[in-house]
């Protein structure tokens, strides 16, 4: 299929096709600026760029994705590369490091997309750094103090189990071209799987920063609308916790003000998130490490849910134009549409 595929690009026929199926995906056309005027020199260059960077997400998809790379050339065709362009060309115009926010909940590809976008990005010619909103998490010992002020914290991972200040300090630094910048990371192996921060890794040159994470630009929302909420938020203490996550919130929304852009990954339906996580362990499992069961699975799930419900608070951000640049729906096989 690759050979089929490069030897079509390289005739006029194949080019006129690719040109008019670019086209024909006006949601898709729209998000990356194709148009009937320039989309002659899209197809050309990005068949260009498809060609120097197809050895290394070869290796990419034998060793990471564990995955035919005939499966994966399409949505590198039609996704990976048009966005790569598009942060490139985004970050060319601010003359100033990119931050690019990436929201995307449990099982959505946040990882997989960093790594190819970093892949795609350093064939472009462009230093890439991802950051995970987990890199951020506090220190094994302020959770366990927080844990005692506040016993619902029972897991890392829901607003106030962060150090917003660092995630501050490290974006600003990048924003105003500091170097070397110290990237935070955490190793979430320590102290029996609880985590803790472990050495940052020092990097000379960022050009372009891909901030991900479950919640990352997301907002508050009106309180009164946990009077009626999905469940899991069920009994008056379950509001009470939404409530209250949603208050902490707000600490976040300096940070969140450092993003350039935010592409929001979006299941069609929030609940496929549970399936794609029980998958995820049935695999670990499988392959003999240690895993959770179905039913800790949906303890853990429920758990986000309480703080932070999809429903309520990235759906609707998934809908404003005024918060996000980009949201790529998921289906529950894990196909992606541009919309």
């Amino acid at each position: 299929m690759i050979n089929d595929w490069l030897q079509a690009m390289g005739t006029a026929s194949g080019q006129q096709a690719a040109q008019a199926a670019a086209l024909k995906d006006r949601s898709r056309a729209k998000a990356f600026g194709i148009t009937s005027v320039n989309v002659e020199q899209v197809i050309q260059e990005r068949s260009q760029l498809l060609q120097s960077v197809l050895p290394a997400f070869s290796q990419f998809c034998q060793n990471r994705l564990h995955t035919p790379i005939d499966r994966m050339l399409p949505v590198l065709w039609d996704l990976w590369l048009p966005l790569a362009v598009k942060i490139a060309s985004q970050h060319q115009k601010l003359q100033r490091p990119f931050i690019q926010g990436i929201l995307g909940s449990q099982g959505t590809g946040k990882t997989t997309m960093c790594q190819l976008l970093g892949l795609i990005l350093q064939e472009l010619g462009y230093c890439s750094v991802s950051l995970s909103l987990d890199d951020l998490y506090k220190t094994y010992h302020e959770r366990l103090a927080l844990t005692q002020e506040d016993p619902r914290l029972i897991w890392r991972g829901p607003p106030g189990t962060h150090d917003v200040d660092l995630g501050i300090n490290v974006l600003e630094q990048i924003r105003q071209l500091q170097t070397p910048v110290s990237i935070p990371r955490f190793d979430k192996s320590a102290y029996s799987g609880a985590g803790d921060r472990t050495e940052p890794e020092i990097v000379e040159k960022v050009d372009i920063l891909l901030f991900e994470g479950w919640f990352v630009g997301v907002r508050p929302i009106d309180t009164l609308i946990f009077d009626d909420a999905p469940p899991p938020i069920i009994t008056d203490v379950d509001r009470a916790f939404a409530r209250d996550m949603n208050t902490r919130l707000s600490e976040y929304l300096p940070l969140w003000e450092r993003l350039d852009s935010l592409i929001v990954l979006y299941p069609k339906d929030y609940r496929y998130s549970v399936e794609w996580r029980k998958q995820a362990e049935r695999q670990m499992i499988a392959a003999g490490k240690s895993g959770m069961t179905d039913a800790e699975i949906e303890k853990f799930v429920n758990y986000f849910w309480r703080s932070l419900h999809p429903e309520l608070f990235i759906k609707p951000l998934a809908q404003s134009a005024s918060w996000v640049d980009l949201v790529i729906e998921i289906d529950q096989d894990h196909s992606l549409t541009v919309d």
